[in-house]
């Protein structure tokens, strides 16, 4: 028998509704370590696996708890020569995608993506918005009728809004819709990140990385998908006035519509309401996060420089 896995972090509980989410006692496993900056992870079911990215290293890795750790595809993203465009060249946000594939914010490339995952082959599906390069498309979420949306804010880019190499004036969000149609949904946000649907498809989260704004915006959608009035869903400007290391980024929400944001901390934990009931730390900035695991009651956690996991009492929210 394998030597188990180290433990990190500890819960913070905030209101008692969090242990029905994840029990006394619950440990955070330490699964692999040596990134530079972790992002993205997808499970995969049918290979009971883990994908993410490793943006500045250029890399995407696959974990397992039979195999260990192992790249995937290298470069995940840009495959170019030329230096100084990209702070970050790589793959970001994972999710999956139709049939053997997942869906890819490819940093890299500026574009939206499907990865073929028997060939590792890509299909850029998004490039440009009014004829101008996407900044560096970031975390995107794959809707029941097909459509895909996505945030792009300029992460990706060497100077970031000051980059000569960033064609758009806005950071934007964006809905590419199954017929390759595609439509801006706000260009007002200063650092759009990590972006979800609620498990009805009604409520779109996207996540603000701003230091002087860390919140996570709500959109409703109409019966068409289009996104309507917006308000702030979730304020964690107290915990990074506090000094609490992290940034709201990556997100995961389970079957009956709690979230779990990355942000000052860790992950926060927010029910469906807008409740801050606790958070998950592991020591360190969390950048991402996703459900996974056989019973789909596994969450893991892209944390900086390592992945981790975490066993809750709850199921994560699937598109099936």
């Amino acid at each position: 028998m394998s030597d188990p896995f180290p433990t990190v972090g500890r819960i913070h509980r905030e209101a008692p509704a969090l242990d029905a989410l994840i029990p006394a006692n619950t440990i955070i496993e330490r699964l692999a370590d040596g990134f530079t900056w972790s992002e993205g992870p997808v499970w995969i079911d049918d290979q009971a696996c883990l994908l993410l990215s490793d943006v500045p290293a250029n890399k995407m890795y696959r974990w397992s708890d039979a195999d260990g750790l192992s790249i995937f595809l290298d470069p995940s993203g840009y495959e170019g020569s030329e230096t100084g465009i990209f702070r970050e060249p790589g793959s970001n946000g994972l999710v999956r995608g139709p049939g053997n594939s997942i869906l890819v914010a490819d940093h890299g490339n500026r574009a939206v993506a499907k990865l073929d995952l028997a060939t590792r082959r890509k299909a850029f599906l998004a490039t440009h918005f009014e004829g101008k390069r996407f900044n560096s498309p970031n975390d995107l979420v794959l809707a029941g009728d097909g459509s895909i949306y996505f945030t792009d804010p300029p992460y990706g880019l060497e100077g970031l809004n000051a980059s000569p190499h960033k064609e758009l004036a806005f950071n934007g969000v964006y809905r590419l819709r199954p017929d390759g149609g595609l439509s801006l949904i706000d260009d007002t946000l200063s650092f759009p990140n990590g972006i979800l649907l609620s498990p009805d498809g009604r409520r779109l989260y996207v996540s603000i990385s701003d230091p002087d704004r860390p919140v996570v915006i709500a959109y409703g959608l109409d019966d068409a998908g289009d996104a309507m009035e917006s308000r702030v869903f979730a304020d964690m400007s107290d915990l990074a006035r506090a000094g609490l290391i992290g940034l709201p980024d990556g997100m995961a929400v389970d079957v009956a519509g709690n979230l779990f944001v990355t942000g000052p901390g860790g992950v926060n934990v927010f029910s469906a309401s807008g409740e801050r009931l606790g958070r998950i730390e592991t020591g360190t900035a969390v950048a991402n996060c996703t459900f996974g695991g056989a019973d789909g009651t596994t969450l893991y956690l892209a944390s900086d420089h390592f992945l981790a996991r975490i066993r809750t009492a709850t199921t994560g929210h699937r598109l099936d």
